[in-house]
């Protein structure tokens, strides 16, 4: 897909912001179609030029993977200059989800969800990871956070941290990486450890959003620091806490998700056809 020149646009308020840069909502003059702009200006320092990395890298992988109904659509992108201070800026249009995040649904409701409704989006969640590890990518930031919430149900979002396994069979557990990435109480041991970041590390990031959605906070809730909670998750033995409200079903299903071994995880694939996702 290549970049289209956004002629006649009006940029609304802001709706999310982040070491990327910001999300605007967006409106097309000749359309009238409501869309999302994610934005970054170039001024040419290191976190500027790792902020545009990333959105050069999650428009790359977005525009391979326009199939999915579980992926949140790039609409295209452009370039353009700052009204305030001149520097070029790099923009990416992409589809407007109304209702925000996982997260912020959570926020709205006062916390948690019920577990009926956290049975339906961890469904919608395995369907995008499915989709993705397929064609041997791998999210490396699955949270709450990052899945947005439609009328058709949830889609993946934030691909700014995603990559390409090289060469990567479907469902491969294991890629040496230079670079780990994304939020650290949601890494799996080997991500925590620099070993490897696979596609069963997103399997482990979706066992920590399940938590995430039944307990309304983040996993590793208990511990206040986040070193402390990295030593726990690279260092010991130790599993997130099940809460004692979660259905056999469920915990049966986040503790196969958990599994310290990355080779142990179960696979999106088999986790589609877990009782949890499936009633």
């Amino acid at each position: 897909m290549a970049d289209r020149v956004v002629r006649s646009w009006v940029c609304g308020g802001l709706i999310g912001a982040g070491a990327f840069g910001s999300v605007n909502l967006a409106v097309d003059n000749e359309t009238g179609d409501l869309f999302a702009v994610k934005s970054t200006e170039c001024s040419g320092g290191r976190s500027s030029d790792g902020a545009l990395l990333a959105l050069e890298n999650e428009l790359s992988i977005l525009q391979s993977l326009q199939s999915s109904p579980r992926i949140v659509k790039c609409l295209g992108s452009a370039w353009s200059s700052s009204a305030e201070s001149g520097q070029p800026v790099r923009s990416v249009f992409l589809e407007y989800m109304p209702g925000g995040s996982i997260a912020d649904l959570m926020a709205k409701l006062g916390g948690k969800l019920h577990e009926s409704l956290a049975r339906i989006y961890t469904r919608g969640i395995l369907e995008g990871l499915d989709f993705l590890h397929r064609r041997g990518i791998v999210h490396c930031d699955i949270k709450g956070k990052n899945v947005l919430v439609g009328a058709t149900g949830v889609k993946l979002a934030d691909f700014g941290a995603a990559k390409r396994l090289s060469g990567a069979a479907p469902y491969q557990h294991h890629q040496q990486s230079p670079m780990i990435k994304g939020t650290p109480l949601w890494m799996a041991p080997e991500v925590v450890r620099q070993e490897e970041q696979g596609t069963a590390s997103d399997i482990w990031s979706l066992g920590c959003t399940v938590l995430e959605m039944i307990t309304g906070r983040a996993p590793w809730g208990d511990v206040k620091h986040t070193f402390s909670a990295l030593y726990r998750i690279g260092c010991s033995e130790e599993l997130p806490e099940l809460p004692r409200w979660l259905s056999e079903q469920g915990k049966d299903f986040v503790m196969n998700c958990l599994r310290r071994d990355p080779r142990e995880r179960w696979t999106s694939a088999q986790l589609l056809q877990h009782p949890f996702v499936m009633e």
